[in-house]
This record gives C-alpha cells, sequence and structure tokens, in this order.
C-alpha cells in the first residue's frame, strides 16, 4: 500500500515546508505539497524526483473549503488516506495595533486558524478509518504569548493551537497523533538572511533553527510510540533565550 504525507504551506525551497516534503520523501512517502504558488511547490516536486522520491503538487488556498477537500481527495491512495499531515502555514506580519485594520486581522485569522481547523478536519476524516495517524501543526513563539508588533498574528497563532488541543483531546484516543510545534526562533532561511540580515549575522553559527534539523523533529513526532506521545513540542537554538 502506497504512503502519503501531505505537507501543506510549502514555499520556497530554504524554507520549513520545503525541508519536510524532502524529509518524508526520504523516507519513502509520497508526499503531495501544498501551497499557494504553482513554481515554487514545482521546483521542490522537481528535487524530490530528482532524488528518486515521489511527490505531487497541489496549488491550495487553505482558506477555500472546497481546496481543502480537492486537497485530501487527490492524496488518498485507493481506500487509504495520508499516514502524515503537517499544517505549516505562517505568514509572520509585523503589524503594530493602530494600524492593523480589521481585514487584515481577519486574513491573518483565516490563514492560520480557519485554513488549520479545514486541514485538521479533513485529515482526522481521512485517518479515522483507519485509526492511525499524525496530525502536526506549526505553532510560534507568538503561539503563547502576544508582544508587539505581533498582537494579529499572535491572536492567530494561538487559535491554531487551540485547534490543536482540540483534534489531539478529541481524536487522540481514536489512535490519531495530533501534536504542536513551536518554533521558538528564527527559521534560517532565505527570507531571514534577505530581509534581516544584521540579526542573522549577530545570531552567528547555529543561532538559527536549520530548517532540516527542525524537519528531524517532526519525522522523530510521527515514529513515536503510541504509549509515549508528544502533545506540545517547542524548538529553539541553543543560543535562544527563553
Amino acid at each position: 500500500m502506497e504512503r502519503t504525507a501531505v505537507v501543506v504551506g510549502v514555499g520556497a525551497r530554504s524554507g520549513l515546508g520545503a525541508a519536510l516534503a524532502c524529509r518524508f520523501a526520504q523516507e519513502g512517502l509520497r508526499v503531495v505539497v501544498a501551497g499557494r504558488t504553482a513554481e515554487r511547490l514545482e521546483a521542490v516536486v522537481a528535487e524530490i524526483q530528482e532524488a528518486g522520491g515521489m511527490a505531487q503538487p497541489v496549488v491550495t488556498d487553505v482558506t477555500r473549503e472546497a481546496d481543502v477537500g480537492r486537497l485530501f481527495r487527490l492524496a488518498t491512495s485507493g481506500e487509504a488516506g495520508p499516514e502524515l499531515v503537517v499544517y505549516n502555514v505562517g505568514n509572520n506580519a509585523t503589524v503594530p495595533v493602530l494600524q492593523v485594520s480589521p481585514d487584515f486581522f481577519e486574513g491573518i485569522w483565516r490563514q492560520n486558524a480557519l485554513g488549520g481547523f479545514l486541514v485538521g478536519r479533513e485529515a482526522v476524516r481521512a485517518m479515522l478509518p483507519r485509526r492511525r495517524g499524525t496530525i502536526l501543526f506549526t505553532g510560534a513563539t507568538a503561539s503563547l504569548r502576544a508582544r508587539p508588533p505581533f498582537t494579529a498574528f499572535a491572536s492567530a497563532k494561538a487559535a491554531l493551537r487551540a485547534v490543536a488541543q482540540g483534534l489531539a483531546r478529541e481524536f487522540g484516543p481514536q489512535g490519531l497523533h495530533v501534536a504542536h510545534v513551536v518554533i521558538d526562533g528564527v527559521i534560517g532561511g532565505d527570507y531571514a538572511r534577505r530581509t534581516f540580515p544584521d540579526f542573522v549575522q549577530a545570531k552567528g553559527d547555529d543561532g538559527l533553527l536549520e530548517p532540516d534539523a527542525i524537519a528531524d523533529a517532526y519525522w522523530a513526532l510521527h515514529c513515536q510510540r503510541s504509549s509515549a506521545w508528544t502533545h506540545e513540542l517547542d524548538l529553539r537554538p541553543f543560543k535562544e533565550p527563553f
């Protein structure tokens, strides 16, 4: 039976979504990569295929129920749904409260909380018949505390954390492993190096979270035995204060 993983929120090759997709493909899973930009998805899929893995791109707007439903129909092989689903959508926007419009606030919430709920719900529906599977949500420092200028982002990430908790408590006893990963620090991709290079340089060697290292932790969560599941895991560089 073909084993499948779904990674939602795949962008640049240097980002976490791409690292997750590549890691799961290395383990022999067919990886369905979902995101908003076809070109980026196709670049990640090409890299996976060149390395001998299996991958399929699906352009998806996670705030549209129809898009999410289509994604999971494409991810289902025969009667078997995916065994591993990761929700990795973020959009960490830094906007002071007095500059936050209702549309902006709602948009951040839709991308994080609503999208996470829709993907989580469809993942549960796909996994419940076999009573096994792993659903992982990417959180942030803002999932746990709100600080300016991240108030809108923090409210959305806190809501996503609540979605993960609710799913874990309802469906964990039915065999589904639901976990929330707090990324407490800056991910060392091209975005960080391009957007705030002075900060990156100040952090020095191993001062940022490397995407491949995070991907190893996600895979370890998936491999946990049900007698010792982790629900929430925080990851940070050894230099990061907390």
